[in-house]
């Protein structure tokens, strides 16, 4: 047992936990791995994907036992949304992307909200948080998406893009701006609309250098009628609300990284193992091993802090922004590094489709964008040492 096995096995689970995490570890490799050149190569959604997904019962981990869920740690949804991205890297996108859209209806929503929405996704369904503009990406103050109140309905009108699960989502949970008010940041707020509702439209899909099977798409809105049911925690709340679902998905966007980054270490180790130079392994140059260090030093630092944060948030600790950019930024640098240097460690070949490592440089190189850019990040966390 090497040293990253180590700290899979220190992770300090739950037996019941950690059971669900071999599961899904071995339905990764023997079930999602085998299909991701196919969906990569396709652009197909891998719809046999969310169903085996849906099989384990995985949507429930995340979802309270009062609305159909399971409630499981937030560390042990953290190591499966890392497992099922070292398979296949869209797959694992389009999960995680059902809990960075449902957390603001399991920490906000009504009594009346979770007992209706909640039990959908427990069950299976798909869903898509959206926030990202044409004209508003990383300062989602600009957003001009509008939110105007009409008696017991609200009118929404705007259009969204890079919105992941776009197309296939059953519950889409929507920022915007209350009509009424014109300050950019007390107008920001959140609702969920359903799949179905006349006026939503799906202008386009991007064609996208990686993570080709998760569906990426242009939405717009035309007066499209919510119920005013639908609304979450009151007009001119979604900031709040906002700052909160990142919080907690960006660990998850940092632990999607992750995936990456053990796949394309796995693969280099395996092929620098295999592969002789002058009549030695690579792996036995000390200049390789030397490169290998520095990879799996990070790693292991990368998976220890993914765990640090998880145990926080799991300890009830809401003051997690700085520590998700931190596990964000270096999780996403990391991956993009790693998937560099295993296509580096392979020669020509791993500039080659036949070996994964070309595929995961290109969906590597994403994680360093969005859940706000690396650059966003640095700046979130030096600011944060300014003495007030």
């Amino acid at each position: 047992m090497n040293v990253i096995e180590r700290l899979d096995a220190q992770l300090g689970l739950p037996e019941h936990e950690a059971m669900l995490l071999s599961n899904v570890r071995d339905f990764a490799r023997s079930e999602i791995a085998p299909r991701a050149a196919h969906h990569d190569e396709t652009g197909e959604f891998p719809w046999a994907n969310v169903g085996g997904i849906n099989a384990l019962g995985l949507n429930a981990m995340f979802v309270p036992e009062v609305y159909g869920g399971a409630g499981l740690s937030y560390l042990s949804y953290l190591a499966c949304v890392r497992e099922i991205s070292a398979a296949c890297a869209a797959t694992g996108i389009i999960w995680a992307t059902n809990f960075h859209a449902m957390k603001p209806v399991i920490d906000f929503g009504t009594e009346e909200q979770k007992q209706r929405l909640l039990p959908r996704i427990a069950e299976g369904g798909l869903a898509a948080l959206v926030i990202t503009e044409p004209d508003a990406g990383s300062d989602a103050t600009g957003m001009r998406t509008k939110f105007t109140p009409d008696g017991d309905t609200i009118v929404v009108s705007g259009s969204k893009t890079f919105i992941t699960n776009g197309d296939v989502a059953d519950l889409y949970v929507i920022f915007g701006k209350w009509a009424p008010v014109e300050d950019p940041k007390a107008a920001i707020s959140c609702l969920v609309l359903e799949k179905g509702t006349p006026g939503l439209t799906v202008e386009r899909l991007e064609d996208k250098m990686g993570h080709r099977a998760s569906s990426t798409a242009t939405l717009r809105f035309d007066d499209c009628r919510v119920p005013a049911a639908n609304l979450l925690a009151g007009p001119g709340a979604g900031l709040k609300l906002l700052l909160a679902s990142l919080n907690k998905s960006r660990p998850s966007v940092g632990a999607h990284a992750l995936g990456i980054a053990h796949a394309a270490f796995e693969d280099a180790v395996g092929y620098i193992n295999g592969r002789k130079q002058s009549g030695r392994k690579i792996i036995e140059f000390q200049g390789i091993q030397f490169l290998l260090a520095d990879l799996a030093s990070e790693l292991a630092l990368c998976d220890s802090w993914l765990a640090h944060v998880g145990r926080r948030v799991d300890a009830g600790v809401s003051d997690i922004g700085i520590e998700a950019s931190i596990l964000k930024m270096r999780a996403s640098d990391l991956a993009m590094r790693m998937a560099t240097e295993a296509v580096q460690l392979h020669g020509g070949y791993g500039y080659c489709r036949e070996y994964r490592v070309e595929r995961l440089m290109r969906d590597a190189k994403i994680t360093q964008i969005w859940e706000g850019t690396n650059q966003i990040h640095r700046q979130l966390i030096g600011r944060s040492f300014i003495e007030r």
